[in-house]
């Protein structure tokens, strides 16, 4: 499938940039913007998000092959590849089958390890919105509120609301497929694989996504992999400290040494 995408700058190291789930590439944009100072940066919407393309096959093989393809026709190679939660584990699987593309991984919290569902509140919040008579997003979110008492949670999931040109209501990600496959999202990375490149994984200090008992498997599966921890952060760390994080990442691709705390 052929995934919608924002090039930003032109020159310096290819960055590549997956989002989690629910997301898109404008959770990433004003990072990415720092970012091209220096680097060429690709934001990537995958499918069933922001403006890629619908499906109903959708799982992390899928979603590692929409990201092949990309990269075969736009010729990058020694990419750093980025990736949160669910773009993280798409990341990871990525870079176990296609190691020779990529220089350096960065994993933003989220671990090798199986993740039982764990999205339902959300996902019944957002079932809940009757779309079909929803007449403002202040109403979408009053509604969202609900089931979700975090505003910043359910900002973030309401970016998702567009209106279409009959002006009624629409989301960008593909919920129905979503919920049907949620149980795909929380996928171990495969025990026959590795990735021996250099890798970063950068957790939220008070997110419980990266724990200490995760550290054997992650150098298990990525053996030069460093584990970075950001102050004041939960799980969408770029977001919640992103200067902090742009820090670390910074310091990762200078190939400095790293702190595990900031």
């Amino acid at each position: 499938m052929k995934l919608n995408t924002r090039t930003l700058g032109n020159s310096g190291q290819n960055i590549v940039i997956l989002h989690g789930l629910l997301g898109s590439s404008d959770n990433w944009y004003s990072l990415a913007k720092q970012l091209a100072e220096q680097h060429q940066v690709f934001l990537l919407d995958q499918r069933n998000h922001g403006l890629s393309g619908w499906s109903d096959d959708w799982n992390y093989e899928v979603m590692v092959q929409d990201l092949h393809e990309f990269i075969t026709e736009n010729a990058l190679q020694s990419i750093v590849l980025i990736g949160h939660s669910m773009g993280g584990k798409v990341a990871m699987l990525y870079a176990g089958k296609y190691p020779e593309r990529l220089s350096k991984l960065v994993i933003v919290d989220i671990a090798p390890r199986h993740y039982p569902p764990h999205h339902q509140q959300i996902l019944e919040g957002l079932q809940s919105i009757d779309l079909a008579s929803l007449t403002s997003r202040q109403e979408a979110d009053t509604q969202l509120a609900y089931h979700i008492t975090a505003l910043d949670t359910r900002q973030f999931l309401l970016k998702n609301l567009y209106r279409k040109p009959d002006n009624s209501f629409g989301w960008r990600m593909n919920l129905e497929v979503i919920v049907n496959n949620i149980e795909e999202v929380g996928k171990a990375f495969p025990a026959n694989l590795q990735y021996a490149g250099k890798t970063i994984f950068i957790r939220g200090e008070k997110s419980g996504y990266i724990t200490a008992t995760d550290e054997p498997e992650i150098k298990g599966f990525f053996p030069e992999a460093t584990l970075a921890t950001v102050e004041g952060a939960g799980h969408w760390v770029q977001a919640e400290q992103p200067q902090r994080f742009m820090d670390v990442l910074l310091e990762f691709l200078q190939e400095q040494t790293l702190p595990t705390n900031i």
